[in-house]
């Protein structure tokens, strides 16, 4: 069982960056694949960005990549998410996940409870 708890969202300009951070607490983090998922007002959750449990893999929505970058440390059972080039289409709720694979939404079993990124034109 592990329980995740996301920071770092804020308000920022377009052009911008962020960094989310995801904290994970209980046993397991080092031995999950872990995902960055999002939700627009209105939208339903998407996919962002997978990393796999070594950190030697990583997967991109097509509509980040390039901008976006996962990373973790297993050491500090922290998972990361650096967003450079922000555009006001990135507004949404972040949330990290885990134990799951890739873009698949169900298949993750343990999910944050979100931080806000709002971007302004």
């Amino acid at each position: 069982q592990v329980q995740l708890v996301e920071s770092g969202g804020g308000l920022v300009q377009a052009g911008g960056s962020l960094r989310l951070s995801c904290a994970a607490s209980g046993r397991g983090f080092s031995t999950y694949n872990m995902g960055w998922f999002r939700q627009a007002p209105g939208k339903e959750r998407e996919f962002v960005a997978f990393i796999k449990w070594s950190g030697g893999s990583t997967y991109y929505a097509d509509s980040v990549k390039g901008r976006f970058t996962i990373s973790r440390d297993n050491a500090k059972n922290t998972l990361y998410l650096q967003m450079n080039s922000l555009k006001p289409e990135d507004t949404a709720v972040y949330y990290c996940a885990g134990a799951g694979n890739y873009a698949n939404t169900g298949s993750y079993s343990y999910w944050g409870q979100g931080t806000q990124v709002t971007v302004s034109s």
